[in-house]
């Protein structure tokens, strides 16, 4: 199976996480999935690939030479709840320039995504412009699955032993919460989990979320001078002294925001939620504490109305990173070049599971699947992308 109808069918797939769900994994239909990727991998010869009740997918193929070096790859599963990720319609060609009609009237146009010219005369995969694609990170689970394959069939590779590893609920901030890196077998690894060809990331956000309780009191309108306190007005208050200038759509490179993600309610209750980032934690620690002060302040003028419940996601991996395991972003740059890919090392305006796996003792920088605009309708990926990050991966694998 070549990797172009291998991550079609994957996309196939209906993975969406939820970040309401308390179970692991957050979707039962992940299952599904996990459950296809693990008998795929029994198929290729890796006989002792697995999938646990909580969605994670194991195996391992030993090294041909005797290395004693391990190397993991690690993608996942699961697609973002942000956009529709049922019955996606994924249609491929050859991209010759211009605006790209998805349909219905959705149009990927260059002039709001002009980093369309470096994919001309290259193979897209893109959407119908209904429902997400799911190349994040079905792509790099595609990546990995066909270099494993490859290596298994052309045994004059000389190899390390390679462990992999497929994760539900990375979306939803717990890809990583039952994640057994014992069973895992590697000491260091890779997510495959980034964006256009050649990048590779080894710091990211500090992360948190940030759930906002108001508590209002609900009086007839007709009778409620100095005695209302209206619960979604309290609320829009707090969101209006946000700093205006620090939201996703005026901030990049290493400029932390606030982004408010969701807000409702009404007269007696309303709730607020915002994620936190910053690449800096000391900036990262300010920006909670501004929450919570803003939160004090409203209680202040309002009463007693406002509680704020604030809870880390995921921390910035550099400084792990370059404590001791430089090496695997030095390995990264050397496979890329070998492939004849540019490497080019940014800072990822996001997390990857592979960010609370280094705080969990296996080092792990992410990087590119060669797939553009995640969680939305305008995502695509470029098949001869995908195809230059098997042999990354391989070249990975190679023992030297």
């Amino acid at each position: 199976m070549d990797i172009k109808e291998r991550f079609l069918k994957y996309v196939s797939f209906h993975t969406s996480s939820d970040e309401e769900s308390v179970s692991c994994p957050s979707t039962a239909r992940q299952l599904a999935l996990a459950e296809y990727l693990a008998d795929e991998l029994k198929s290729i010869g890796l006989h002792d690939a697995c999938f646990t009740e909580k969605g994670y997918v194991y195996a391992h193929l030993a090294s041909n030479c005797g290395s004693d070096e391990t190397i993991g790859f690690i993608a996942h599963m699961d697609t973002s709840p942000s956009a529709p990720g049922d019955n996606v319609r994924p249609r491929s060609f050859i991209y010759e320039g211009g605006d790209i009609e998805l349909g219905g009237g959705v149009v990927t146009a260059v002039k709001d995504f002009p980093f369309l010219s470096d994919y001309k005369n290259k193979e897209l995969i893109v959407t119908d412009g209904t429902t997400l694609l799911g190349a994040d990170d079905k792509a790099g689970v595609a990546e990995i699955m066909s270099a494993v394959e490859y290596l298994v069939n052309h045994p004059e590779i000389k190899r390390k032993n390679v462990s992999v590893a497929f994760t539900p609920d990375e979306e939803v901030g717990r890809g990583t919460e039952s994640f057994d890196i014992e069973k895992f077998g590697a000491k260091a690894a890779y997510t495959v989990d980034g964006g256009a060809l050649g990048e590779i990331e080894y710091e990211c956000f500090n992360a948190s979320s940030a759930k906002i309780t108001v508590k209002g009191v609900n009086i007839h309108p007709g009778s409620a001078k100095n005695k209302m306190k209206n619960a979604v007005l309290m609320a829009a208050d707090f969101v209006s002294r946000l700093p205006a200038a620090e939201t996703p759509a005026h901030t990049e490179g290493y400029e932390g925001f606030y982004h408010l993600c969701e807000m409702s309610g009404d007269e007696s209750s309303a709730v607020i939620k915002l994620i936190i980032r910053d690449h800096s934690r000391e900036k990262f620690e300010n920006r909670k504490e501004f929450i919570r002060n803003l939160t004090h302040f409203m209680n202040s003028v309002y009463g007693e109305c406002f509680s704020a419940e604030i809870k880390d996601s995921y921390y910035n991996m550099r400084e792990l990173i370059e404590q001791g395991s430089m090496w695997l972003v030095e390995d990264a740059e050397n496979a890329m070049k070998t492939a004849g890919v540019s490497p080019k090392i940014v800072a990822i305006r996001g997390g990857t599971d592979g960010a609370m796996l280094t705080y969990k003792g296996l080092p792990c920088p992410n990087l590119s699947t060669g797939g553009e605009n995640f969680h939305g309708v305008h995502e695509f990926v470029c098949v001869n992308d995908m195809k230059k990050m098997v042999e990354v991966i391989l070249n990975l694998c190679e023992n030297n």
